[in-house]
């Protein structure tokens, strides 16, 4: 998934970016309430992680202007702010959850999963597109029966190319989903992606799934089963 998180405590803000980062996820950071809630109405995000009191705007005001305008990414709190009224209040404003800090990371993770099964579940949890068959879930690619290892990157770039199955993505929509915001887009780091995701999944079958549109983008060509 990619996730914003608007947290001000730096040493926490890398703690938590780094624990997401190695479950896979992409993450983008901000440091207070008003570059947070420009940065979540600019970018595409699966979730927001959504610290409370910030700087320039509390995660109140964030979230109630999230909702004014109709962004309804979903938002998970992270507040020292513990109380009943609190939890109530961030709830009431279109919070789906809120985590109490000091917190565990694994607690947090839970969390996160718990989001990811429940926007998986609207798609469907397993995918298969000719004799590919990824699990979104557990993570698990195999192709025409044999099983493909890929690394955190290389899934989050299969897992935006099925949710857009027979459809030509552009390179920036590749950057703006599956790294993050202050990526270089001059870079060639989808192209080296693209490359060792091929070879993985294309070399030796006679049906190349994905497939380079010249002059537009990329595309996974196949029929998609849903299960």
């Amino acid at each position: 998934m990619k996730i914003l998180l608007i947290e001000d405590e730096l040493k926490l803000a890398g703690f938590i970016t780094d624990g997401l980062k190695h479950a896979g996820h992409v993450i983008d950071h901000a440091a207070d309430g008003s570059k947070g809630l420009e940065t979540a109405m600019a970018g595409s995000y699966d979730l927001i992680l959504l610290d409370l009191m910030l700087p320039a705007m509390n995660g109140f005001e964030v979230l109630k202007n999230l909702r004014s305008f109709h962004n309804q990414t979903p938002v998970i709190i992270l507040s020292a702010l513990n109380d009943t009224e609190h939890v109530i209040s961030g709830l009431d404003l279109g919070a789906i959850d809120y985590l109490k800090k000091p917190f565990d990371l694994e607690e947090l993770l839970a969390r996160v999963r718990s989001v990811q099964r429940r926007s998986l579940a609207q798609g469907g949890l397993k995918l298969q597109v000719s004799d590919l068959k990824v699990d979104l879930l557990s993570r698990e690619v195999c192709r025409a029966g044999k099983q493909v290892i890929l690394s955190n990157r290389e899934f989050s770039l299969l897992e935006f190319l099925l949710s857009n199955p027979n459809k030509v993505v552009t390179k920036s929509q590749i950057l703006e989903k599956v790294w993050d915001m202050n990526f270089d887009p001059g870079s060639n780091v989808v192209e080296v992606h693209l490359y060792q995701l091929r070879k993985k999944m294309d070399r030796g079958y006679e049906t190349e799934l994905i497939q380079t549109v010249i002059g537009r983008g990329y595309i996974l060509k196949g029929e998609v089963q849903k299960g």
